[in-house]
């Protein structure tokens, strides 16, 4: 790798006030690579809210490197409190499901943000979206036109009801989905109305079925080399988790019925009251049950024919619940876990969240963790449930703020140079004054020069010219005849190695023309309206007139009195004796 090159860029506004001088930057190896089983794989996440989120998330606690992608307001879950971070406007709604990811803020609907896009596509292997079907194809940043750029892209969009049929175009949340799905119509005490579960269930199983499907294709592509596109929807993942009930509706036409926390189809499987709360009993079997029993002094109710298997206790589901009710209301949560703790059927009691972070078992497998925050100092999350052999699967990094990271993702990922970036965060108007290295390849001497972008439209294609040994032709040259670099609109190194005499370099292009010589009229034409700026003045000069078939572009640059002046670039280097 090359000398690291420093830029300074003096940006203008419309007014061209220069407004801000930019510290040099440099660049290095993308910052803070992730170790993990995924740590090779590249997500680029422009989802929001929590199914997308959680998905992405479940990648970065494997190590992927997720670049998240936001608009210049934010994900809106990041405004969905309070509660809200200590310095901060990022709700905990936002931080519980955004670990281990980098923020950029980027705004793909102008041409600059769509091709910035392209390149994230480029070099990322999996993309995860959840807009409403079409709208990015809209934008011009759809699976049609990524695949393009990328034909190994994996392409995951995760939307309300998928791509088609008459409710494709709907936007969707969880609840919508968990109500049109049938669990909110399953969920509440018995004879009350539809409840919500408490979190977003649908959206998590929505988020873990798109991680499932995203890493099989990434399996897929590690055996084929090719890229796809995978449909992941709200309502489809929440009809598939109804299992039993729309099984038994399916088969029996039965509708299923609320029944609070107990079962429809084992009992006891359910609450019960203590002292100072409730807890949670389930008897799945005969010996389960005959346990059960045992333990709360209850041992006539094994061989009592109301309740000798499942199915005749599922009959005479009052009676029992009533007995064992009233057994339990008689001692607190923490006596019958006393008395249950090595029973053979599942129990627990129904914990607040305090209750939740103070058990020991909770404590012991340390799974909450504290990550440092910019703004906040630190932060508690719940880090990740499933535990690897080879490890690798943690949380590493706290929720990002917005737009944390654009410039690091920019200048390190993608490899922008400065001046570049620049552009991308100020606008339209800039010049930058750059120290370039002109001297061949060793870089020796530096030569501050303004760049300014022009887009002059012709109004017809230029002349191509017949060759003599005399033309000298900017825009059809021909390298071996033409000893001048200049070439419209862009400039470019002249090849030495092709050249049959020595060079002086043109103030102009900042390339190499062929000495003059006296066969050869002074000096040599140039089409292009060269901008050049001092550190008191700026003016516009133009080499010499066109034809009248090509139209000038003329730039007129006011420079501010109340505009700092620009700093005199360093002393050129000697260069390195030839």
């Amino acid at each position: 790798m090359g000398p690291t090159k420093k830029f300074g860029a003096y940006i203008l506004k419309p007014s061209f006030r220069i407004i801000e001088l930019l510290a040099p930057f440099q660049r290095r190896s993308y910052s803070s690579k992730p170790a993990g089983l995924l740590s090779d794989v590249n997500v680029l996440d422009l989802t929001r809210v929590i199914a997308g989120p959680f998905c992405t998330m479940t990648l970065g606690d494997l190590g992927a490197n997720v670049i998240k992608v936001e608009s210049l307001d934010g994900d809106e879950a990041r405004k969905w409190g309070p509660p809200f971070l200590k310095g901060n406007k990022d709700s905990f709604y936002f931080m519980a499901v955004n670990r281990n990811k980098k923020s950029i803020c980027v705004n793909f609907k102008s041409d600059e943000g769509k091709n910035l896009m392209y390149d994230l596509a480029r070099k990322c292997d999996v993309l995860v979206e959840n807009f409403v079907p079409g709208k990015l194809d809209q934008l011009g940043v759809g699976y049609d036109d990524l695949s393009k750029v990328n034909p190994k892209l994996i392409y995951c969009a995760i939307t309300g009801f998928g791509p088609t049929g008459p409710y494709a175009k709907k936007p969707g949340y969880d609840v919508i989905a968990a109500a049109m799905g049938g669990l909110l119509n399953t969920t509440g005490e018995q004879n009350g109305n539809p409840v919500k579960p408490g979190v977003a269930i649908t959206d998590i199983t929505t988020g873990l079925h798109a991680f499932g499907a995203i890493m099989t294709a990434l399996y897929y592509r590690n055996n084929t080399g090719r890229g796809q596109k995978i449909d992941c929807n709200l309502l489809s993942t929440q009809i598939s988790s109804m299992i039993n009930v729309a099984n038994i509706y399916l088969n029996c036409g039965i509708e299923p019925k609320r029944w609070g926390t107990a079962h429809a189809n084992i009992v006891p499987y359910q609450a019960f009251k203590t002292k100072d709360g409730e807890i949670v009993i389930g008897t799945g079997s005969n010996a389960q049950f005959t346990d059960l029993c045992k333990l709360i002094n209850k041992e006539d109710l094994i061989n009592d024919k109301r309740f000798l298997d499942n199915s005749v206790r599922v009959q005479n589901r009052e009676e029992l619940i009533k007995i064992i009710s009233n057994v339990i209301i008689t001692k607190t949560k923490k006596e019958w876990a006393v008395i249950f703790k090595n029973a053979s059927f599942p129990n627990g009691p129904v914990n607040t969240m305090k209750d939740v972070f103070e058990d020991e078992h909770v404590k012991a497998i340390e799974l909450v963790k504290e990550l440092p925050h910019p703004d906040a100092g630190s932060v508690k999350v719940v880090g990740p449930p499933t535990v690897y052999s080879a490890g690798g699967n943690c949380a590493r990094t706290a929720p990002p703020t917005l737009g944390q990271h654009t410039r690091d993702v920019l200048a390190n990922f993608l490899g922008y140079h400065e001046t570049k970036i620049n552009a991308l965060f100020e606008g339209k108007f800039y010049i930058f004054i750059l120290y370039r290295y002109a001297y061949t390849r060793f870089q020796a001497s530096v030569e501050p020069v303004t760049v300014i972008t022009l887009r002059p439209t012709r109004t017809a294609p230029r002349k191509k010219v017949g060759w003599t040994e005399d033309t000298v032709d900017n825009e059809h040259m021909n390298k071996k005849k033409s000893k001048c670099c200049c070439i419209y609109e862009k400039p470019r190194r002249f090849d030495e190695s092709e050249s049959e005499s020595s060079e002086d370099e043109c103030e102009h292009c900042f390339g190499h023309v062929e000495r003059r010589h006296k066969h050869r009229a002074p000096g040599h034409a140039h089409d292009a309206t060269v901008a050049m700026a001092t550190t008191t003045t700026t003016t516009t000069t133009t080499a010499e007139v066109q034809k009248e078939s090509e139209p000038s572009v003329a730039v007129t640059l006011h420079q501010s009195e109340e505009s700092p002046a620009p700093p005199s670039p360093p002393a050129p280097p000697t260069p390195p004796a030839s």
